[in-house]
């Protein structure tokens, strides 16, 4: 019992149908090795392969593609063979000559044909030279940058900035002042903000932050709009682009994303197109 209300929103999404293969599926689908994708299934003699399972999950929503396959195996073949039974039986009673239907059919083509061509197009021109020119785009575009990690305690009036500073002159640690005085929420913390930038903060605290050595506090109040600052630097960094195999699995998806939209772009350019609007008019 407890499994089953466990796949309860799994049997929900399966009762909806899967959805068409995205590119991805498309062209994973077509590099598989026969010797590699058992019969699982056989329908009133129809055959059901491994990788029909596997596409079927792969096209699920993220949440339900975090079951375990073996979890969820028994369910989807189960949907699958129900598909294929009703689908039979709905040939038997003349339904690919009903107009909506042919219509829904037409479009799934479509829609298949369009994923696999996409696929293709994407496939032959993700080049790695094509990934690195990318890449080498993105580093020039985003050069190393400097940040700071540093704690604050913020006060209402610069005489109680003052009053924290003789305190931590007198050698009390900064982060017990913050958790002790600070009325900002990263007093609970012991005022740390972690690593910035100088864009992330208003332009004076930025200033008086990045021009501290590693270790210091600021010996005059720091007022900003939000009131007044003692800001402790605790660390410098320079903040390094992503190396190419980090970066590599975003910059796939945006090139495939890119070439997508390039190839549709020129299918248009040779096409007659007219458009109508929601009235038909």
């Amino acid at each position: 019992m407890r499994k089953s209300l466990f796949l309860l929103p799994l049997l929900a999404i399966l009762a909806l149908g899967a959805a068409p293969l995205d590119a991805a599926a498309q062209s994973g689908a077509q590099k598989g090795k026969p010797g590699d994708d058992p019969v699982v299934a056989k329908v009133n003699g129809h055959e059901i392969r491994f990788s029909e399972v596997e596409e079927i999950r792969r096209n699920l929503p993220p949440q339900a593609q975090q079951y375990p396959m073996a979890m969820i195996f028994d369910f989807l073949i189960n949907s699958m063979i129900n598909t294929r039974l009703a689908a039979e039986e709905a040939r038997r009673q003349g339904y690919l000559s009903e107009a909506p239907v042919k219509r829904r059919l037409e479009r799934a083509e479509d829609q298949v044909l369009e994923q696999a061509i996409v696929a293709r197009y994407i496939e032959d021109n993700m080049t790695d030279a094509a990934l690195k020119a990318r890449y080498e785009k993105f580093v020039s575009e985003n050069p190393p940058v400097e940040e700071v990690r540093a704690r604050h305690i913020l006060l209402e009036s610069e005489a109680e900035a003052k009053a924290v500073i003789g305190r931590l002159g007198k050698g009390e640690d900064f982060a017990a002042l913050a958790r002790e005085l600070s009325i900002g929420p990263s007093g609970k913390s012991g005022g740390d903000l972690n690593y910035f930038t100088r864009e992330r903060m208003v332009p004076e605290f930025s200033e008086a932050a990045f021009r501290l050595d590693t270790g210091a506090y600021t010996r005059e109040p720091v007022q900003t709009q939000f009131g007044w600052h003692v800001i402790k630097v605790e660390d410098k960094r320079t903040q390094q682009p992503p190396s190419f195999a980090d970066a590599e699995g975003a910059l796939r998806e945006e090139m495939s994303q890119q070439l997508a939209e390039t190839y549709h772009k020129e299918l248009r350019e040779g096409a007659e197109i007219e458009t109508f609007g929601p009235g038909g008019k």
